[in-house]
């Protein structure tokens, strides 16, 4: 697909996001936001996955490891056509689908039930050695957050993935600098993130996380890693596509109210009206 047919799609997906949030009075904006672009790019150009035959065998595999940020992928999975967009708004409401966190009982397209941080790449990990185990050619993707690798267990599970040789492994890292109370290096600090990645044997790319013409390149490149997982450091906003929420902590977990909300989709809707004069 066509890198300005991209950019509508993903901007699409931020007002679709917003508007979920804001009409379930909760969620988590900031990192559905910074991650839209990677999740428009995964499932429209880069994974082999179908809605009419979603659990072929043979299909690539994510995994949301920050599964807090879910939204924005519903909104991804439905523009895919995993399910109808009319179900978009009944986002963490009683009965409905699409829960706060993803739930693999209970909605179409998604491969791993996630939210407790950490999890999701252990997971994930046991996927891209269940294909190696029985020959298969999938590729295993998963999105971790910035903050989230602050968890132990992230780093146990690429020790294990570098140690069985995973090449068909792809891990994400959403990098907008922000989590919960503040910038990462406030909190614990995990730069150099490069280094650290490559010292658990991962091979290391970074890119622009709001550039398909990045993410084209560093997907493209980690296809030809042999022997290693890979690791994708996507520098990104969080926030971004909403001028007041962009870099801005306290959108982490917080739902835009009415006045807000209006602020926001006329700030995308210009956006969108931008990309249609392209």
């Amino acid at each position: 697909m066509e890198k300005l047919e991209l950019e509508k799609i993903a901007n699409n997906i931020r007002k679709e996001t917003i508007s979920m949030i804001h009409n379930a009075k909760s969620g988590h904006p900031g990192g559905a936001l910074s991650a839209t672009d990677i999740f428009t790019y995964l499932y429209f150009n880069e994974m082999n996955v179908d809605p009419k035959d979603e659990k072929n065998p043979d299909r690539d595999r994510f995994v949301l490891s920050k599964g807090h940020t879910v939204p924005a992928l519903y909104a991804v999975l439905a523009e895919k056509g995993y399910f109808s967009k009319d179900i978009l708004m009944t986002y963490r409401k009683m009965g409905t689908i699409l829960q706060g966190h993803p739930d693999i009982k209970k909605t179409p397209g998604l491969d791993m039930s996630t939210g407790s941080l950490g999890q999701g790449i252990s997971a994930a990990v046991g996927m891209a050695l269940g294909g190696k185990l029985k020959n298969k050619d999938y590729r295993v993707y998963t999105l971790v957050g910035d903050g989230e690798i602050d968890e132990g267990q992230v780093w146990e599970a690429l020790m294990f993935a570098s140690h069985r040789k995973l090449d068909n492994l792809c891990v994400i890292v959403d990098n907008n600098g922000l989590q919960l109370d503040g910038t990462i290096d406030e909190i614990i600090g995990p730069n150099p993130l490069d280094k650290k990645f490559e010292s658990f044997g991962c091979h290391v790319i970074k890119a622009d996380g709001h550039d398909f013409d990045s993410l084209e390149k560093a997907f493209n490149e980690a296809k030809t890693v042999k022997g290693q997982p890979t690791v994708i450091i996507a520098k990104t906003v969080k926030g971004k596509g909403v001028s007041f929420m962009e870099n801005n902590v306290s959108w982490h977990g917080a739902a835009p109210n009415d006045e807000q909300y209006k602020q926001a989709m006329e700030e995308l809707e210009k956006a969108g009206e931008a990309l249609c004069q392209k």
